[in-house]
């Protein structure tokens, strides 16, 4: 057989070659990525999951209370139906679904941070050994909740990294790759909270508190 017949069948194999092994590697590549993302995301549901089943117990020892805000309690209730009612499939989460989840899960924690410091008002619920323990367990969940959405966030980001980088883009657009989306502060959540004194009305009730002088 003729060298360069020799050759040029080698660099045509060559070629054969790295066109079906390189999607391929790039293809498991992603699929890795994408497992991550998934698998942090399960992360995600199981503490959130921990939440509201620790709100129906939370719930049934503050309403033991005598006379505690009903608005305060059917406010935690209605925000946990509504956050345990929006599910997402992580193989297919839309960015408008994925709001709709946050902004539920936000809304339970905004009604749950209310009904704690609600509670401050009723010292002798607040020193029970069963609220004790429950606000603690809450709290907790509350910082791993944190914690985990972070994790998800960096997951999701090297993952979205991924599919747009060439020629990684090639594969995924092939394949169905798509980005996903990530948790987003809530609004203020970036701002100290403001805190003002109002010394005039302070003034005034000093004033008013002061005895008053005898006229000679």
């Amino acid at each position: 057989m003729n060298k360069k017949v020799i050759i040029t069948i080698v660099v045509i194999a060559v070629v054969l070659l790295v066109i079906v092994v390189w999607p391929i590697k790039i293809y498991n590549r992603l699929v890795k990525a994408d497992e991550s993302v998934s698998t942090a995301w399960s992360q995600v549901e199981n503490v959130y999951q921990r939440r509201a089943d620790l709100i129906p117990q939370l719930v049934a020892t503050v309403q033991g209370a005598a006379d505690f805000e009903k608005s305060t309690l059917d406010a935690v209730i209605s925000a946990r139906a509504q956050a345990t009612s929006v599910k997402l499939d992580p193989s297919n989460m839309t960015e408008a679904d994925f709001q709709k989840f946050q902004a539920a899960q936000d809304n339970l924690s905004s009604s749950l941070s209310r009904l704690l410091v609600t509670v401050e008002s009723y010292p002798e619920l607040e020193a029970t050994q069963n609220f004790q323990t429950l606000q603690a367990q809450i709290e907790g969940t509350e910082s791993r909740i944190t914690v985990e959405r972070n994790k998800f966030n960096e997951v999701a980001k090297a993952y979205n990294v991924q599919i747009r980088r060439f020629p990684n883009n090639i594969v995924a657009g092939m394949f169905g790759f798509e980005k996903r989306a990530y948790f987003q502060s809530a609004p203020g959540a970036d701002k100290a909270p403001e805190v003002k004194f109002d010394f005039n009305s302070s003034n005034s009730s000093q004033n008013s508190a002061a005895p008053a002088q005898s006229e000679n």
